[in-house]
């Protein structure tokens, strides 16, 4: 690829996926996300909560497809918010972290639910609000929310 294609898909992506612009604090709370810091997550596993962790770049199509079916399923069923800790992890960050290589999180855009020191689930590049939607439902069902 030469630099004048570089640039061109950069900026389609970038005009595309608004939030790419945004804060990071703005992006976050698009979806009700907590940004991830080191041992984060593994203080809210000790208090008992599930999780939602969110593998996401910025500049990921799929990642904001992703954000815009949790955004839109939280909106749907507060529950969603009320009994799930979502944490989005900065791929751009923690690609090479522990925090991903220990989980073998293969890419960015991928989706985790953890509860305790199990994983209940996983979705790898996948934006079918159905099948987040089952993720979310999985997530609820560990809290004890039927």
């Amino acid at each position: 690829m030469n630099r004048r294609d570089f640039l061109s898909l950069t900026a389609a992506v970038s005009l595309a996926t608004p939030l790419a612009l945004a804060p990071a604090k703005a992006r976050a709370a698009s979806s009700q996300m907590l940004a991830y810091v080191p041992g984060l997550i593994e203080q809210r596993l000790a208090k008992g909560e599930v999780l939602l962790v969110d593998y996401h770049a910025v500049w990921c199509t799929t990642c904001a497809a992703q954000d815009r079916a949790i955004t839109a399923l939280q909106a749907e069923n507060p529950a969603y918010a009320r009994k799930i800790t979502f944490i989005r992890v900065d791929w751009d960050t923690y690609w090479n972290d522990p925090v991903t290589t220990s989980r073998n999180i293969p890419r960015r855009s991928t989706l985790l639910v953890l509860k305790g020191d199990q994983e209940l689930g996983r979705i790898v590049a996948g934006t079918s609000k159905t099948k987040i939607k089952a993720l979310l439902d999985t997530a609820l069902a560990a809290a004890g929310v039927a």
